[in-house]
């Protein structure tokens, strides 16, 4: 075949049902990153999705220039040691596909596993704990164009029943006052006693939204210490006995629904986070894996600061939960 052959742009032709597509583009993309952390030099794996909005008279998108843009990008992008900066590469391969695609909007996800060292509890042996990073970034057309990024974390947890836990504690003081234990007595015991209850192996996701034009940085570590700390107790890969025993206790005495756990993240961002404007949005979701059921459970709250504080302050509902694509498509 001739190297002066010309092909046919068939992407670039007008489709047979001119109408446009909210979402085209390219997912399970895996790249191997090169970062510095904890002022080492590792490799991390980390999976990428990239879309862009397709309008009615293209019939397709170039998907080859996905996989261009995400290589350009990963060589060009430099990761410092304060963290791998998810959003900014996210954000980074948005606008770099927008521009190549010729689309008036594209969306990228980028997820990586990412380790952090931490001692158990009580021994202090150190243990290795795997969580996971989200960066999310939507680049849209304008004068000037806008681009709108999430960061993100998952972490697991445990959880103690209180439902079960009250029936629980309910029969043990009846037996306790069958047994003529008086009433003090009986309060002593159960504060010192940790009551039984089922537990669940929870999973807490944190989004954070970060308006255009915002220079401020979140660690990912910040994030993962508010998801932890929103359940009942956090958990370690390597325990000794007397860190079991902390972990076990520490979970029963605070026992919290799936419910409570989202309650709990989103308080930990409002007062653990006070700079985030009221335009930030705040993404919080809570999975419990039961034990005793079949099932599991979920909860979820989103929506942006100025409501969420607005209701904290009033006990009074906010009459609208913004939702992530409403809030990544307000920039536009």
């Amino acid at each position: 075949m001739s190297s002066s052959t010309q092909f046919l742009d068939v992407q670039a032709q007008t489709p047979s049902v001119q109408l446009s597509l909210s979402q085209v583009g390219v997912t399970g993309v895996e790249k191997v990153i090169r970062l510095t952390h904890d002022g080492v030099e590792q490799l991390f794996s980390a999976k990428f999705e990239c879309n862009v909005e397709l309008g009615p008279a293209q019939k397709g998108a170039h998907m080859s220039r996905f996989e261009e843009v995400v290589n350009e990008v990963i060589g060009e992008v430099v990761l410092g040691e304060s963290g791998f900066k998810a959003e900014a590469l996210a954000e980074r391969i948005a606008t770099r596909v927008r521009e190549r695609q010729n689309a008036r909007r594209a969306e990228v996800t980028v997820s990586a596993r990412f380790p952090e060292h931490k001692p158990a509890p009580v021994s202090r042996i150190q243990t290795q704990e795997i969580y996971n990073l989200y960066g999310v970034a939507v680049a849209t057309e304008g004068n000037p164009p806008t681009t709108r990024r999430m960061v993100g974390v998952t972490a697991q947890g445990m959880t103690a029943c209180p439902c079960a836990q009250e029936i629980i504690t309910a029969g043990a003081r009846e037996r306790l006052e069958e047994d003529g234990f008086s009433e003090d007595e009986i309060q002593r015991i159960l504060r010192a006693v940790p009551v039984a209850t089922h537990n669940q192996r929870g999973l807490g996701t944190l989004f954070i939204g970060l308006p255009e034009g915002s220079d401020l940085q979140l660690d990912a570590e910040t994030l993962v210490q508010i998801v932890e700390q929103s359940m009942s107790s956090e958990i370690y890969e390597l325990m000794k006995r007397s860190d079991e025993a902390h972990v076990v206790a520490k979970a029963h005495q605070q026992p919290r629904f799936v419910e409570d756990c989202v309650r709990e993240m989103i308080r930990g961002v409002v007062e653990g986070l006070p700079q985030l404007s009221g335009d930030t949005f705040v993404s919080a979701r809570q999975e419990n894996l039961e034990t005793i059921h079949q099932h599991n459970v979920v909860a979820e709250r989103f929506g942006v600061l100025s409501e969420i504080r607005a209701e904290l302050d009033t006990g009074v509902a906010s009459p609208t939960h913004m939702t992530r694509r409403a809030w990544l498509d307000a920039g536009a």
